[in-house]
């Protein structure tokens, strides 16, 4: 039942996180980037968001000790290559194919979002915050 609680509580952090992906992707591209560019500097955010969350919230009691903050961060944006290269990926592909979704991106990291959910999940369960044997 842990793995449940963990997963529900990764959900919260994630739609929040995707609220300040959406925000920071809209506020880099009213400052001049493309939506593809915008997206990547809205990624970085919300990740370092989720990891600080997920770190504190979702896996406190799974917390690997003695690593430095800096180093952790790092890793979890490694671990975090393959959910967001699907993530990245699919909002590329709606924005390049979807009139509906270049004029309105927010739903194209909906898709995203939605896509590398459960991959990024089971990479910070697995690689970042290990149950303790």
């Amino acid at each position: 039942m842990k793995i449940a609680g963990q997963f529900i509580r990764f959900s919260i952090i994630g739609a929040a996180g995707f609220m300040i992906d959406v925000a920071v992707l809209y506020l880099a591209h009213d400052l001049g980037l493309d939506l593809y560019s915008a997206r990547i500097v809205s990624f970085i955010s919300a990740a370092t968001f989720t990891w600080a969350g997920n770190r504190l919230f979702t896996f406190r009691g799974d917390l690997r000790r003695g690593r430095k903050m800096a180093g952790e961060w790092a890793v979890y944006l490694a671990a975090m290559t393959l959910g967001g290269l699907i993530n990245y990926g699919t909002y590329a592909l709606l924005i390049a194919f979807s009139p509906l979704f270049h004029d309105h991106p927010w739903m194209a990291v909906a898709g995203g979002t939605a896509g590398g959910l459960l991959v990024n999940f089971l990479s910070a369960r697995k690689i970042l915050h290990a149950p303790r044997a």
